[in-house]
């Protein structure tokens, strides 16, 4: 039976040191010869040196043993289990902290009208870097959001040579859907499985936001509200503009592509990291 040995507490490399989320689908994960290893259905073998993985993101067509999850959790390492591409996120293990500091701070300052709306702030302080935002409500802020995005998708619209009819989608009914607004709508679920996925990482919680309070994952809505106009709308414009008929995959494969450039699997943490201090 194979054995993982589990590290001292104190070799274990902390969140921020560890390398970014390792994605992986259509294989099986075991554990052999004291070292988790990936068995691929491309006949890819390899280990994964799992105390210095930040995350393992799990596709479709994963199998992971039991073996295998307590190796993570020895280690600290979190597991999540994604949709493809990262499309969604269903569910996720451990997170990579030995204590539940994060998860407490962030109830404690959701449950503070006073440090809720100044967090508020300093999410549309972002967005709005010229503004005082003291000196405005949160509704007023929210009011002022709604006009930023209406007037960039416009523009987004214009740069790119993009037929643009406003946001206008149904999830009950996709076809209905002209190719733009569906390539935002599949950027967008792609970002925030992303988004989920580091929230859950750093051991935060996804259903308190102080911006957005519906739905849920409102925490992670603020945080991938942040950098959407960067990334998945962009994506997504880029895309619709060199192929009107583009499928998702290749508004996401676009995605991806911008978030390894911009690396904001590194801004991210750092971003939520602040916003919480």
């Amino acid at each position: 039976m194979p054995i993982f040995e589990k590290p001292p507490r104190e070799t274990l490399a902390p969140a921020k040191d560890r390398w970014t989320p390792i994605y992986l689908e259509h294989g099986r994960l075991e554990v052999d010869d004291s070292s988790v290893k990936w068995i691929g259905a491309d006949r890819t073998v390899f280990r994964i040196p799992i105390a210095t993985v930040s995350t393992l993101l799990l596709g479709p067509g994963t199998t992971i043993t039991h073996a295998a999850v307590k190796a993570c959790s020895d280690c600290n390492t979190p597991v999540c289990w994604i949709g493809e591409q990262g499309m969604r996120f269903y569910s996720f293990g451990t997170t990579p902290t030995h204590a539940n500091k994060n998860a407490r701070k962030h109830a404690e300052y959701y449950a503070s009208r006073k440090k809720r709306v100044e967090i508020a702030q300093k999410m549309f302080l972002k967005r709005f870097p010229k503004i005082v935002v003291e000196e405005k409500s949160i509704k007023e802020l929210r009011g002022m959001e709604g006009k930023r995005i209406k007037a960039l998708y416009e523009e987004m619209g214009y740069r790119f040579g993009v037929t643009w009819k406003g946001r206008n989608y149904d999830k009950s009914n996709w076809d209905l859907s002209d190719n733009i607004n569906k390539a935002i709508s599949a950027a967008n679920a792609c970002f925030y499985a992303l988004c989920t996925s580091i929230v859950c990482s750093m051991g935060y919680l996804p259903q308190l936001g102080f911006i957005h309070v519906a739905g849920t994952l409102p925490f992670v809505y603020d945080i991938a509200d942040i950098y959407k106009p960067i990334s998945t709308l962009e994506a997504a414009f880029e895309v619709i503009a060199l192929n009107p008929r583009a499928k998702e995959k290749e508004v996401i494969q676009n995605l991806k592509a911008k978030i390894e450039k911009q690396k904001l699997l590194q801004i991210i943490p750092k971003t939520i990291e602040e916003l919480m201090s």
